[in-house]
């Protein structure tokens, strides 16, 4: 199961069409309906059920929310389920911020049997006795802490001369792919079961982004020299998101609209840790049109930048992102003033 946040999952969500196909009793798509999209911006998120890839659930909730434009930060397979921040409108500017966050999983990595996916989609192609004491369990846990290389694994979306991995292996092809150094922040061991017919780990992990867990449970299979592949995945973190914050699909298509609309949160929720700048009237007109402002701020990488609102629900309105060297504000993603008017107007 491919946990990182990539960057080509982000990108391949954006976009969608304007209508959705009603199935009818006979199995046949019924006439397709036409929805009226709206702007939306904000941020959901999602608890993404067992089964469907992320851009699938992320379709469901665009066409619920009527959405015009929507991008997650980061996939997750059809068979991991768990926090997929969903980004709508100016929000999508933001999420490279969260494709590089670290993220938290919980996982069982079956024990003695390698499969060709490393997870329960794949085929079988060894199986091998689990001889491994509860001691070996943890010296070997031990070892995969702190910085780690990871081979990344042949069924990943990660591209290779413009092509993803995983076709290749469709086509029967391995290609040579480089290691890439991961950090395992923490590496928590919940469950064990040594006996029986289906023994198990049951982990907690908490990494740096481009983290792959499914490698993660291979290796540790192959350190306990049994060998292992996974057979669950959940995503409880991501950067600030909790899964307790989630809302499920099903949740969502119960809800009425207006309801489904308070789901959606701010856009500065995706700049959580960001020092703040509020300007003025007349140097928020110019920091977005990207002119650099003059000010005694503090040297910062990320800063959030906020202007004056006219509307009476909030005190400020978001601008943008920025860092500030040598004194000047230097603007770097910025919301666009039709943007701002259709955040103030549906605020108001």
């Amino acid at each position: 199961m491919n946990t990182a946040g990539s960057p080509q999952g982000a990108k391949a969500s954006l976009g969608g069409r304007d209508a959705h196909a009603v199935p009818s009793h006979e199995g046949m798509a019924a006439p397709r309906v036409k929805i009226q999209r709206r702007p939306v911006h904000g941020v959901l998120l999602l608890d993404k059920p067992l089964g469907l890839s992320s851009n699938q659930a992320l379709q469901k909730a665009k066409w619920l929310l009527r959405a015009e434009k929507a991008g997650h930060t980061g996939t997750l397979d059809p068979l991991a389920t768990g926090v997929l921040p969903i980004c709508f409108g100016a929000a999508t500017k933001f999420s490279q911020l969260h494709l590089d966050a670290d993220k938290t999983y919980e996982t069982t990595v079956r024990l003695g049997v390698q499969t060709e996916t490393a997870d329960a989609e794949g085929a079988v192609i060894r199986t091998r006795p689990v001889t491994c004491t509860l001691g070996q369990v943890v010296e070997v846990l031990d070892q995969f802490m702190g910085p780690i290389r990871q081979v990344p694994p042949m069924h990943s979306a990660l591209k290779k001369d413009g092509k993803a991995l995983y076709t290749y292996a469709r086509e029967g092809e391995s290609v040579e792919r480089e290691p890439r150094e991961v950090v395992i922040h923490e590496l928590e061991l919940l469950d064990v079961q040594l006996q029986g017919d289906a023994p198990s780990l049951r982990l907690r992990v908490r990494c740096s982004k481009g983290t792959y867990i499914r490698t993660l449970g291979e290796d540790i299979g192959e350190a306990l020299g049994c060998g292992g592949h996974l057979v669950a995945l959940r995503r409880i973190g991501t950067g600030p998101f909790e899964v307790s914050q989630c809302v499920t699909l099903d949740a969502l298509e119960r809800m009425l609209e207006a309801e489904r609309r308070h789901q959606i949160q701010p856009i500065d929720t995706l700049l959580t840790g960001h020092d703040t700048v509020t300007l003025d009237s007349e140097n928020a007109g110019r920091f977005l049109s990207g002119l650099r402002r003059r000010g005694a701020w503090p040297e910062g990488e990320r800063i959030a930048v906020y202007g004056p609102s006219t509307s009476a629900v909030q005190a400020a309105v978001l601008l943008g992102s920025a860092h500030v060297k040598a004194g000047e504000l230097i603007p770097g993603r910025l919301l666009s003033p039709l943007e701002i008017q259709q955040i103030l107007e549906s605020e108001s």
